[in-house]
C-alpha cells in the first residue's frame, strides 16, 4: 500500500471546505497524508482550517501569502503541495469535492491493478435549477466530443484526460513529465496535467466515479458563466479562428436543426426531423450518466446557446482586457499564450 499524498488547494472556500475535508479525512485507505494549501484566502477559509487542524492532527495546512510572477494561484498552490509531499502517489483534488470513504482505496487499487501512471475520475455534478442541470449535460457532450476521454488509455492515441476532482498520479511520472511548473499559467491545469503525462509516454485512464465523488459545481447562472470563462478560451489555445469556428459548428449541429424543421420544407424538413429525433435519443441516453431526467434533452438547444455564449464571451473579454481575471488576480494574455504544451 503506497503512501498517498492528498493535495488540496483552497482559496476562499469557506462555504464548502469543511464538509469536503471531513469526507477526505474519513478515507479508509490506511497510508495517506493530507496537505491543504490555503492560497491567500480573504474569507473564513483560514480560520476553518485552523479549527480543523486542532481537531485532526493528520491535516497539514500550508499558508501561501504571496503569488510569484509567472504562476496562476491554484497551480502554484498545487506545485507547493507536491514539493512538500512524501507520497509515492499524489492525489490532486479540489476543496469542494465530497468523497465516499472508499474513493481513495478504490482509486489506488484500480491504478495498481491496471498498471497506470495516472487515473482521473469523473465526479457526480450537482447544480440547482433545471437550466444549470441541463447545461451540465450539454457541457459533458461537448467536452467528450472535443477531448475524447475514452481514447486517453490508448497509447497510440494523442487523446488525454485530467479531472480536477480526482487526479491520481505516480510521483515519479509527475516529476518526469515536468510538474505543475510546465503548466504554471494554464487555467485548464487539470486536463493539461493529463496532457503532460500522456506526451511523456505515461499510461492514463478515466473512470466514472459518480458513486464516489460529489461536487456542487456552481450554485447560480452567473457563477457558471464566470467560472467557465476562465477556461473556455484557454481550452482552444487562445485561438480566435478556432473559437469562432467551434461556436459556429456547435450552433449548426445543436441549434439550427431545431429551427430548420420550421423554416424548410419537403425532403429537407423530413431529414431535419429525423436528425432532431436522433439527437434527442442520444442526449436522453447520455443524461443517465449525469443523473438527469431524460426529458431534459428537450432543453439541449438552449444549453447549446449558453455554451456558445460563454465560449465567445470568454474570447472577447480576454482580448478586451488583455488577459483573464480569476479570484482577484489578473493574468496577462501574453503570459497565458506563452504557456503552450
Amino acid at each position: 500500500m503506497p503512501l498517498v499524498s492528498v493535495i488540496i488547494p483552497a482559496r476562499n472556500e469557506a462555504k464548502k471546505i469543511r464538509n469536503a475535508l471531513q469526507s477526505v479525512l474519513q478515507q479508509d485507505y490506511p497510508n495517506v497524508e493530507y496537505i491543504v494549501l490555503n492560497d491567500r484566502s480573504t474569507d473564513e477559509t483560514g480560520a476553518i482550517l485552523a479549527r480543523m487542524l486542532a481537531e485532526d492532527r493528520r491535516l497539514r495546512v500550508i499558508d501561501i501569502t504571496e503569488l510569484p510572477s509567472g504562476w496562476l494561484g491554484k497551480n502554484y498552490a498545487l506545485s507547493q503541495g507536491a514539493e512538500k509531499a512524501s507520497g509515492e502517489l499524489l492525489m490532486f483534488t479540489d476543496a469542494d469535492i465530497v468523497m465516499d470513504s472508499s474513493a481513495l482505496s478504490r482509486g489506488v487499487s484500480y491504478l495498481q491493478l491496471n498498471r497506470l501512471d495516472h487515473l482521473a475520475a469523473m465526479p457526480a455534478v450537482h447544480m440547482p435549477g433545471w437550466l444549470l442541470r441541463t447545461f451540465c449535460s450539454a457541457f459533458g457532450i461537448f467536452f467528450s466530443a472535443y477531448i475524447r476521454p475514452w481514447k486517453a488509455k490508448d497509447p497510440l492515441s494523442k487523446s488525454f484526460i485530467g479531472i480536477g476532482a480526482f487526479n491520481l498520479v505516480r510521483t515519479e511520472a509527475y516529476k518526469a513529465a515536468g510538474t505543475h511548473r510546465a503548466i504554471a499559467m494554464r487555467p485548464d491545469d487539470d486536463i493539461k496535467l493529463g496532457k503532460l503525462l500522456k506526451k511523456a509516454g505515461y499510461r492514463q485512464e478515466m473512470v466514472f466515479g459518480m458513486d464516489l465523488l460529489q461536487v456542487e459545481w456552481y450554485s447560480s447562472l452567473s457563477e457558471l458563466i464566470d467560472g467557465l470563462m476562465k477556461n473556455s478560451f484557454a481550452g482552444i489555445e487562445y485561438s480566435v479562428p478556432l473559437s469562432v469556428a467551434a461556436g459556429i459548428v456547435a450552433l449548426a449541429l445543436n441549434v439550427w436543426p431545431f429551427i430548420a424543421i420550421f423554416v424548410v420544407a419537403g425532403v429537407a424538413r423530413v431529414i431535419y426531423v429525423w436528425a432532431v429525433l436522433l439527437m434527442f435519443l442520444i442526449i436522453a441516453d447520455a443524461n443517465r450518466f449525469y443523473g438527469l431526467p431524460r426529458r431534459y434533452a428537450l432543453a439541449h438547444p438552449l444549453s447549446s446557446l449558453l455554451f456558445v455564449y460563454i465560449l465567445w464571451r470568454s474570447m472577447v473579454l480576454a482580448l478586451w482586457t488583455d488577459g483573464i481575471s480569476w479570484r482577484g488576480t489578473h493574468y496577462p494574455l501574453r503570459m497565458l499564450k506563452a504557456n503552450r504544451i
